[in-house]
C-alpha cells in the first residue's frame, strides 16, 4: 500500500472511531482521484488511485460491518453505488438505474461497481459519517444535523479532507433534557 492507501485507512479509522459508528450504519465517501494526484477536479482520474483507495475503504470498514456508499460525479447527480443488501436494511434507499464509469460517475464510484459483491445504485442516502476526498461536496448525503471531524491527516495525496459525523437533532427548548 502506497501513501494514499495509508493516508485513507488513517483517516477512516479515525472517523468510524470519532463517529462511534456501529454495525450496518453507512459512511459516504466521495473523492476525486484527479484532486489526490495534484490536478483539477474531473480532468485526470485514475483507476489505479481508486483501487488504493476503495481498497482501504473497505480494509477498514468490512470488519467494523459500516456500510460504504461511494458517492458518483456531477455528471451522475452524485448517485451513489452501495451494496445490494443494503436496500433491504434501509428500506428508504431507491435503486437507479445508471453504470458509473471513469469518465460518467468517476473513477471510485466505477471501482466501487467492479469490486462490490452485488452493486447497485441509489440516487440519494442519509448517511451517518462522511469522507469528502478534494472537495466533491457529500453534505447533501448526511443525516441532518453534520457536525465536523478534524481529523489529523488533513489531505489524501493532494487533494483536501474534509470529515463529518452526524448527530440525532435536539428538540425541545430550554427545558428540555439531552443524553
Amino acid at each position: 500500500m502506497t501513501g494514499i492507501g495509508a493516508q485513507v485507512t488513517a483517516a477512516a479509522t479515525e472517523l468510524l472511531q470519532a463517529a462511534n459508528l456501529q454495525p450496518t450504519q453507512i459512511l459516504v465517501v466521495g473523492c476525486s482521484t484527479s484532486e489526490v494526484i495534484g490536478a483539477a477536479i474531473g480532468t485526470k482520474g485514475s483507476e489505479a488511485v481508486a483501487e488504493e483507495i476503495l481498497t482501504a475503504l473497505r480494509s477498514v470498514t468490512t470488519p467494523k460491518g459500516v456500510y460504504l456508499a461511494i458517492q458518483c460525479c456531477e455528471h451522475l447527480n452524485r448517485a451513489l453505488v452501495v451494496e445490494q443488501e443494503m436496500l433491504q436494511l434501509h428500506r428508504e434507499l431507491e435503486e437507479v438505474s445508471v453504470r458509473p464509469v471513469a469518465k460518467a460517475g468517476g473513477s471510485l464510484a466505477a471501482r466501487a461497481m467492479a469490486h462490490f459483491s452485488r452493486p447497485v445504485v441509489v440516487e440519494a442516502i442519509r448517511a451517518h459519517a462522511g469522507l469528502d476526498i478534494g472537495e466533491t461536496l457529500i453534505g447533501m448525503h448526511l443525516r441532518a444535523v453534520a457536525v465536523p471531524v478534524r481529523l489529523s491527516i488533513r489531505q489524501i495525496g493532494e487533494a483536501r479532507l474534509t470529515a463529518a459525523r452526524t448527530r440525532p437533532k435536539l428538540i425541545g427548548g430550554e427545558r428540555a433534557c439531552y443524553r
